[in-house]
């Protein structure tokens, strides 16, 4: 029991829910724009506030414990792959086997060492939800961080609205010494969110995953390609398309040899 509420998982999920209830704490014990005494309304932005942040954080759980897409069982594929080579040739696959948990790896799947799984279309693993980022949570990943920049961007406007004029530097650091961290913190938070969200859409638009865009050269199906050939590559419309609108299972082996998507609904 005391391993289990000391696992890294268990800490980062306590440690954000802790920051982000903290944050959330100090901007209504600040006189910011949560509270408008003039408005009939008073009470309706500090509850929409509380229902985003509860949002953010019901997605973080939903992420952080969710199957990213965990490869089970060679039977789940059905693949073309060559017994007799070990080079990619057109009508074949040669599959590799993980040798970590020695079953044969999907195209786009990878091993990984923190949630000891071969995990479809990996794209990483991720410490602040201490969990990998694949084929089955990527999206709900995405919708995550985009509801997370929208509380934090609301935030920082509160944080911002809450510092007031003092006569002295150390009258104003006394009053605002915890805003200001929570506004250090928000504004940390609101860049890395940011930029990771701006990636990964780049990413996505391109078909990559971020494990294939860093290590290019080392994977066996991509290295042979420069970095303008992307074979997974279908243009940004519909890359974006089969991203966010399209469930189940893509056997990436078609697309890479006949630029077709085969899609298996059974998830």
């Amino acid at each position: 029991m005391i391993r289990s509420l000391l696992s890294s998982g268990c800490l980062a999920r306590i440690g954000h829910t802790m920051l982000t209830g903290g944050m959330t704490l100090v901007l209504f014990l600040h006189d910011t724009d949560l509270y408008h005494p003039q408005n009939e309304w008073i009470h309706l932005k500090p509850l929409l506030f509380v229902m985003a942040v509860l949002c953010s954080v019901g997605l973080y759980f939903a992420v952080s414990l969710m199957d990213p897409g965990y490869v089970l069982s060679e039977s789940e594929d059905k693949t073309f792959f060559d017994h007799e080579t070990s080079a990619l040739t057109p009508g074949t696959v040669r599959m590799r086997r993980c040798g970590y948990c020695m079953l044969k790896q999907p195209m786009r799947a990878r091993h990984c060492k923190s949630c000891n799984h071969c995990v479809r279309r990996y794209d990483h693993h991720c410490p602040w939800i201490e969990n990998c980022v694949g084929e089955k949570n990527h999206r709900s990943f995405m919708l995550y961080l985009t509801v997370k920049l929208v509380v934090l961007l609301w935030a920082f406007h509160l944080a911002w609205s809450g510092f007031h004029y003092e006569v002295t530097w150390s009258d104003w650091l006394r009053i605002n010494v915890f805003l200001l961290l929570a506004f250090i913190l928000i504004t940390i938070c609101t860049a890395v969110v940011g930029l990771l969200l701006a990636c990964h859409l780049y990413l996505i638009s391109s078909n990559f995953t971020t494990w294939e865009f860093m290590s290019y050269n080392r994977i066996s199906y991509l290295k042979q390609c420069d970095l303008n050939s992307n074979p997974f590559d279908r243009g940004i419309v519909w890359n974006l398309w089969n991203f966010f609108c399209t469930h189940g299972h893509v056997t990436w082996e078609w697309v890479y040899l006949g630029n077709t998507y085969n899609m298996d609904n059974t998830v």
